[in-house]
C-alpha cells in the first residue's frame, strides 16, 4: 500500500467545506451515541452497530453510503487507538476555538479515474469523479505530480490544511516500482549542510534562515495568514528539496549507509534551529520507505569518529575534534591527503556498512 497526496484545485473549496460540516455532523452524532450507549450499557458500540444509526441519512446530508460507514470506522478505531470513552468534537467555524480541519472520506466504489492530462511541458492534471448521495456526482480537478492513470485507486480521503487549501489522500495498491541503482553510498548528516554524500553531493536548505526576516515582519504586523503562507512555503520547499535528493540516491544506489543521529539531543542547545531546519527525521523516513519500494538496503551506524578518522589512511592526528573545530570544513591528514570534513565522514560512513550487512551488497 502506498499513499499519494495531490493539491485540489481552489474552485472546489466552498463545495468540499460543505461536505466536511456534513462529515463533522455525522462525527458529532456517533460519538455522543457511543458514550452514552457506554454509559447505560458499559460496553462500546462497534462500528458495524454505529452504521445501523447512520442508515439512510446520507439522502439528507448528500453523503455517500459507504462515505458514512468510513466514518463509523474511522471513529471506532480512534476511539480504541486512543483509549478514550469520547472524542474530540469536530466544528468547522472559523470562529471556534478548536476548529477541526476538513476530513471526508471515500472508499474504493464511491471513486472512479476519469482523465489525466498533459497541462504545460512537465505537470499533469487528474480528473475524480465521487459519488454522493441519490446518485449524485461530485467531479474534482488537481494537480498530479505521479500520473494517477498508472495506479490502482483503494480509498481516498479529503483533507484541509490550516491555509484552507484541500488535498486528496489516496492508497493505492498496485503502483509502479522504481528500479535501485547497482551502486553504494554514504550519507553523512549535518547543519551547515543537511546531507553529504560520499560521492561528493550536498544538500543544502537553509530555509528557516532565508525566509527569517519576512516571517519577522509578518510576525510583528500580527498578519497571521501571511504567517501561515510563510510557515507553509518553509515546509513545502523542504520537503520538495529532500524528495529531489533521496529520489536521486535511490536511482544510483542498491545500497544506502546513514549515520545515526537524534535530533532530540540537540534541541537545548544553539543548533536546535539549524538541526530542525536539517530535517534528519523526513530524510531518513523517506529513504526508509523508498528502499523498501525498490528493493534497496538501506541501513543506519554508529557515526563515532567517522569525521576525525581519515578514510584513507585511518589516522586521526589532524584531524578536527568536538564542537570547537565545526567551523573547520577542511583538514590535511598526515598521509598527505586533503579531506572535507562532511564526505571524509560519509565515506567512513559507508565503509562500516558493508560490515554490518549479513547478506553483502546485492547486485540489481
Amino acid at each position: 500500500m502506498k499513499t499519494l497526496k495531490l493539491r485540489i484545485k481552489d474552485k472546489h473549496a466552498t463545495q468540499l467545506n460543505i461536505l466536511a460540516g456534513a462529515v463533522n455532523f455525522v462525527w458529532n452524532y456517533v460519538n455522543e451515541l457511543s458514550f452514552k450507549h457506554l454509559k447505560r450499557t458499559g460496553k462500546f458500540f462497534s462500528a458495524y452497530d454505529l452504521a445501523a444509526y447512520t442508515k439512510g441519512s446520507g439522502e439528507y446530508l448528500n453523503l455517500h453510503s459507504q462515505t458514512l460507514q468510513a466514518i463509523s470506522e474511522v471513529h471506532a478505531k480512534s476511539r480504541k487507538q486512543f483509549k478514550k470513552a469520547k472524542l474530540n468534537w469536530r466544528t468547522n467555524n472559523s470562529k471556534a476555538k478548536r476548529r477541526s480541519l476538513g476530513w471526508i472520506p471515500f472508499k474504493k466504489t464511491a471513486i472512479k479515474h476519469l482523465a489525466t492530462r498533459q497541462s504545460g511541458k512537465k505537470s499533469l492534471k487528474s480528473t475524480i469523479q465521487l459519488s454522493l448521495a441519490k446518485g449524485k456526482k461530485l467531479t474534482i480537478d488537481l494537480w498530479d505530480s505521479y500520473n494517477l492513470a498508472l495506479y490502482s485507486i483503494n480509498t481516498l480521503e479529503l483533507v484541509q490544511d490550516n491555509r484552507g487549501h484541500w488535498y486528496a489522500c489516496i492508497t493505492v495498491k498496485d503502483f509502479p516500482k522504481v528500479k535501485g541503482g547497482d551502486g553504494k553510498v554514504g550519507v553523512d548528516l549535518g547543519c551547515k549542510d543537511a546531507a553529504t554524500s560520499s560521492q561528493g553531493d550536498k544538500l543544502t536548505i537553509k530555509q528557516t534562515q532565508k525566509w527569517a526576516k519576512k516571517l519577522t515582519i509578518a510576525q510583528r504586523a500580527n498578519h497571521k495568514k501571511r504567517v501561515k503562507a510563510i510557515h507553509a512555503k518553509i515546509k513545502n520547499t523542504r520537503q520538495d528539496l529532500i524528495h529531489k535528493f533521496t529520489t536521486s540516491l535511490i536511482k544510483d544506489n542498491a545500497l544506502i549507509v546513514v549515520g545515526k543521529l537524534q535530533s532530540s539531543s540537540f534541541t537545548s542547545s544553539k543548533l536546535a534551529k539549524s538541526v530542525y531546519d536539517a530535517g534528519w527525521f523526513e530524510m531518513k523516513r523517506q529513504l526508509d520507505y523508498k528502499c523498501k519500494y525498490a528493493g534497496c538496503h538501506y541501513i543506519e551506524v554508529n557515526e563515532s569518529y567517522t569525521t576525525q578518522t581519515c578514510s584513507c589512511c585511518g589516522s586521526r592526528q589532524n584531524s578536527p575534534k568536538g564542537r570547537a573545530d565545526l567551523g573547520i570544513r577542511e583538514w590535511i591528514c598526515e598521509c598527505g591527503v586533503t579531506h572535507d570534513r562532511d564526505i571524509n565522514a560519509a565515506k567512513n560512513i559507508l565503509a562500516v556498512g558493508p560490515d554490518r550487512l549479513v547478506e553483502g551488497i546485492p547486485s540489481v
